[in-house]
C-alpha cells in the first residue's frame, strides 16, 4: 500500500493506491483544519500495510503538517516531489526552483519518447504546460476561473455569486448570465488561442490534456481534440514512486 498526495492552494487530494490502482481518495482543504479530517478518514487504516509516501506541494506549510502527521503514525519516510532526482525521468528546460511540483507530476505523467503533450489544469491558476517527448519545455500560467469568478463577486457589491456553467448565447440577459457568458466564453477565448500559440510557436502537433476541477465545463468547447484525466497528477506521482527503493 501507498500514499500519494497532491497538496494545493485550496484543497488537498491523498489517495491510497495498492497494486497501481486508487482504492481510496480523501479531499481536504489545504489550508485551516485538517487533521481532524484526515483522522476520521484513516481512522481504520493499517499503517503497518504502508510502503511508501509521495507527495507534491505549492504550499510548504501543509506539507510540513503532513509529513509531521504521518511520521507519528508511521517509520515510513514523507517525501515531497522536487526531494527527489527527477531528471532521470523528465528533461527539465526550466528553472526548477520556480516550477511547481504539481506541474511537474503532470508533465512526467505524460512523458513518453515518441509524443508530445500540452496540459491544461484547472486548479487554483489555470496553467498549460509543454512536454515534448520527455523534455518539459515549460508553460503558461494565467487566474484560474473560480480564483477570478471570485474575486470579481467579492469586489463588486451588486454582483451576485454565480456557479460557473456553460453557456450558449454570448449575450446574458441579467447579470447572472452576463457573468457566465464572460467567464465561460472569456476563459475558452484564453484556452484556445494559448493552445493555437503553443502550436504555432513550436511548430509540432500535441495531444492535449485536461486535468483538474472544471476541465469538464471547457472539454467540448476547445478547438483542439483533448481528453480529460482528473488523476494526472496522481498518475505521475506512481510513475516516480516506483522508483524510489
Amino acid at each position: 500500500m501507498i500514499i500519494l498526495g497532491d497538496i494545493g492552494n485550496t484543497e488537498t487530494k491523498i489517495c491510497l493506491v495498492k497494486n497501481d490502482k486508487i482504492i481510496k481518495k480523501i479531499l481536504i482543504p489545504s489550508k485551516g483544519k485538517k487533521i481532524d479530517i484526515l483522522n476520521r478518514h484513516l481512522r481504520r487504516f493499517n499503517f503497518v500495510k504502508l510502503k511508501k509516501i509521495l507527495f507534491c506541494s505549492v504550499v510548504p506549510s501543509t506539507f510540513k503538517e503532513l509529513k509531521n502527521y504521518f511520521r507519528k503514525k508511521t517509520q515510513i519516510k514523507c517525501y515531497e516531489l522536487k526531494e527527489l532526482n527527477l531528471r532521470s525521468i523528465l528533461k527539465i528546460d526550466v528553472n526548477y526552483k520556480q516550477v511547481g511540483s504539481d506541474r511537474l507530476a503532470n508533465a512526467i505523467s505524460v512523458s513518453v519518447k515518441n509524443k508530445n503533450f500540452v496540459i491544461l489544469d484547472f486548479g487554483t491558476a489555470t496553467t498549460f504546460d509543454v512536454v515534448v517527448k520527455n523534455n518539459y519545455l515549460g508553460g503558461v500560467i494565467s487566474p484560474g476561473v473560480t480564483l477570478s469568478l471570485n474575486s470579481l463577486v467579492s469586489k463588486a457589491s451588486l454582483l451576485p455569486s454565480v456557479n460557473l456553467s456553460k453557456i450558449s448565447k454570448v449575450i446574458g440577459k441579467n447579470t447572472k448570465s452576463a457573468i457566465r457568458s464572460g467567464f465561460y466564453w472569456g476563459y475558452l477565448g484564453l484556452i484556445n488561442n494559448i493552445i493555437d500559440l503553443i502550436f504555432k510557436h513550436t511548430n509540432k502537433k500535441y495531444n492535449v490534456v485536461l486535468t483538474g476541477g472544471l476541465s469538464h465545463l471547457f472539454k467540448n468547447s476547445i478547438n483542439v481534440k483533448n481528453n480529460v484525466d482528473k488523476n494526472l497528477t496522481i498518475n505521475g506521482l506512481l510513475k516516480v514512486i516506483k522508483k524510489i527503493n
